[in-house]
């Protein structure tokens, strides 16, 4: 492709306009923003703005490193997307990041005309052709988190030490503090839900769990989830209700904005939770995660960092990153059976035991 550049060009470029393509999913996005300050330390006149999906955009409102949130609707129809091309053409970017590296970014990218375009080696669906550099070592066997830290490294600033700013203010910081001010602490916050069925540990081991946590470690249970999570976390909430005192349970689930669910985690001392988009905002804003790891790899995809009890099944299939389960029988969604409920309990204890924010 004509055009080409090295990894060493990002070092001694000047843009003056960037734009940052990463519409989905949370998780990706949360991983995401530690580019942010490097982005504006890199380049501290330019304008920075993020193409995201309109439905998470709530997540970078207000952001002190961007300057545009750009909304993506992904169901727009065809008008939607012309407006949207007809958009990144006039911003006129010189630097595009291609950090989803599918057909839709792709085209964005292209969209663009910019003069540097970049992508990762994850790159599919014909996106790389967009791209006139895939930055090394960002395959699928690299960690998220470092994949995109890889960006970072390529633009000279490998050495920071990333730090995720979540965009909350004093309002949202006072809604959480009203939601949980009636609770005993310490808190810990359950997220039974997740978009792949072949991700949701069954909701009477959570509720096994977490009932051991509030009778062991004294803690008030904190029930969250998205719109689509009533059913499992309604279920969840009768089954630690019959287990714990009454005020020690409370159920905020399809109640918060991303950004007033940032805060409530902010404001919990644990997280325990399937691998989901809250999981990664969890321990974005430095609250300890217990992770349930089954069709998807706690290496590949976890948070980073040593505060944190990532625990994974062990059948022959995990961390296949299947979103519906092949197997049938005895042997279909055998990673969430063989995950018991004693290996989640000990991730738990091990939290505590480590952290500053519960006394074991």
């Amino acid at each position: 492709m004509r055009g080409r550049i090295t990894p060493a060009d990002l070092r001694t470029i000047d843009a003056r306009r960037v734009c940052i393509l990463k519409p989905s999913a949370l998780g990706d996005v949360v991983q995401t923003l530690p580019l942010l300050p490097v982005l504006r330390e890199r380049f501290p006149s330019a304008e920075i703005s993020w193409v995201i999906n309109r439905e998470i955009s709530d997540i970078l409102q207000g952001h002190p490193d961007l300057d545009a949130v750009i909304p993506f609707d992904r169901r727009g129809g065809v008008f939607a997307w012309r407006r949207m091309w007809n958009d990144l053409a006039r911003r006129d970017f010189d630097l595009v990041l291609d950090l989803q590296g599918l057909l839709r970014t792709g085209m964005m990218a292209w969209a663009t005309h910019a003069k540097w375009r970049v992508g990762l080696e994850t790159s599919r669906e014909m996106s790389h052709w967009a791209s006139h550099l895939l930055i090394p070592g960002t395959d699928r066997e690299v960690p998220a988190h470092a994949r995109y830290w890889r960006v970072a490294e390529a633009l000279g600033f490998g050495d920071r030490t990333p730090q995720t700013c979540v965009p909350m203010n004093d309002e949202h910081r006072n809604w959480a503090m009203a939601q949980l001010g009636s609770l005993r602490r310490p808190l810990l916050a359950i997220n039974p839900g997740a978009k792949w069925v072949t991700k949701r540990w069954p909701v009477e081991k959570f509720a096994v769990v977490a009932s051991k946590a509030c009778r062991t470690f004294g803690f008030s249970a904190v029930i969250l989830g998205g719109p689509g999570d009533h059913v499992l976390t309604e279920q969840l909430q009768k089954l630690l209700e019959e287990f714990l005192p009454s005020g020690q349970v409370v159920n905020l689930s399809g109640k918060t904005s991303l950004l007033q669910l940032a805060a409530i985690l902010e404001s919990v001392d644990v997280m325990l939770t399937n691998d989901s988009g809250p999981m990664h905002l969890a321990a974005g804003v430095g609250t300890p995660v217990v992770g349930v790891f089954t069709c998807t790899s706690a290496v590949r995809s976890g948070p980073p960092g040593d505060r944190h009890a990532l625990v994974s099944t062990r059948v022959g299939c995990a961390a296949s990153y299947r979103k519906t389960c092949p197997h049938r029988g005895r042997r279909h969604l055998a990673c969430l059976d063989e995950l018991d409920v004693e290996r989640v309990w000990q991730g738990v204890q091990s939290v505590v035991r480590r952290g500053d924010r519960v006394a074991a």
